[in-house]
């Protein structure tokens, strides 16, 4: 029987915490001045509302992500600022993408090392019920390890088979759903490709 990801109750891969740094938030003022562009976006169709709000928000992604980039010097300082390493681990790749919870999709970027798949949203979550002080930053995090995760899947929306997700299932059935991906195919055989190598070696040994 799986269990479904978004429930962050008893979940053992999913992590509300702050970012560990003492660096300044570059993104403060980068979010205040995308906030009021988005603000006056003018009427149009609902379906172009919501094309133009996926857009939007991949542009925002990118711009979160680039930004942290050029603040740390590489995606890997990011993804070691976020998560730590582990001895022996590289990352191979990040993408910008959405993951599917109860409260509705989270927007962040996942990263794909030889050792981990690991999201972090890239929105802080404030006023969040598991933040011990009032107002602290907090971030989404999920952390799965390649020896913890048995089948990455496509999948997609019946009823709309454009919409497509990466569907993550746990050894312990715990699954998890990522969309929005601006390259799903590369995401998605990337993953694939290490979940393979880690079989591929365990046979080995």
């Amino acid at each position: 029987m799986s269990n479904n990801g978004s429930n962050n109750n008893n979940n053992p891969y999913v992590h509300i915490s702050p970012l560990q740094t003492s660096r300044p938030n570059p993104m403060d003022t980068v979010f205040g001045a995308l906030s009021h562009c988005s603000r006056k976006v003018g009427d149009a169709t609902r379906r172009a509302e919501i094309v133009a709000d996926n857009l939007w928000n991949h542009t925002v992604a990118r711009i979160v992500q680039g930004t942290k980039v050029l603040t740390l010097g590489s995606s890997d300082a990011l993804f070691q600022q976020s998560f730590g390493v582990f001895a022996g681990e590289n990352l191979i790749k990040s993408f910008a993408c959405y993951l599917s919870t109860s409260t509705g999709p989270v927007i962040g970027t996942l990263y794909i090392s030889n050792l981990r798949l690991a999201f972090c949203s890239d929105y802080p979550l404030c006023h969040y019920p598991f933040s011990l002080q009032q107002n602290q930053t907090l971030h989404y995090k999920v952390v799965v390890q390649v020896d913890q995760l048995s089948t990455a899947s496509p999948s997609s929306n019946r009823f709309n088979p454009a919409e497509k997700y990466i569907e993550l299932v746990t050894v312990d059935g715990y699954e998890f759903y990522f969309m929005g991906f601006i390259a799903y195919d590369k995401a998605l055989k990337t993953i694939r490709e290490v979940l393979q190598q880690y079989h591929n070696h365990s046979r080995e040994a």
